[in-house]
């Protein structure tokens, strides 16, 4: 049985700027339909579009359990949780793609 692999991710606006906090499958298709507001809703209407925070993990119970702690944690905890990744809040998508790559969209 081949083993999927989960993603908890935090985009930001900017630096220091509005945080959104997602669960998927396949993080770069995901962070792909953000960025270019093929989802509609709170990232496409406030422009939350850089992927600034990311942990993969095995389980889906797990991944979503993290995403709804992570969700209610204090705002200045996220923030602390990026920096110790990302403390210049550089847009970590762009380490995760190759060069001209276009995901497949479903």
């Amino acid at each position: 049985m081949e083993e999927k692999e989960y993603y908890v991710y935090i985009l930001a606006s900017k630096h220091y700027g509005t945080l959104y906090i997602g669960v998927t499958n396949d993080l770069i298709r995901r962070v792909y339909e953000h960025k270019n507001n093929l989802i509609e809703g709170f990232t496409k209407r406030y422009k939350v579009h850089n992927l600034v925070y990311f942990e993969q993990g095995e389980d889906i119970t797990s991944a979503i359990e993290r995403e709804k702690q992570l969700k209610f944690w204090h705002r200045k905890w996220k923030i602390r949780l990026i920096e110790e990744m990302n403390p210049e809040w550089k847009d970590l998508y762009d380490e995760l793609i190759e060069p001209g790559f276009q995901p497949t969209l479903e």
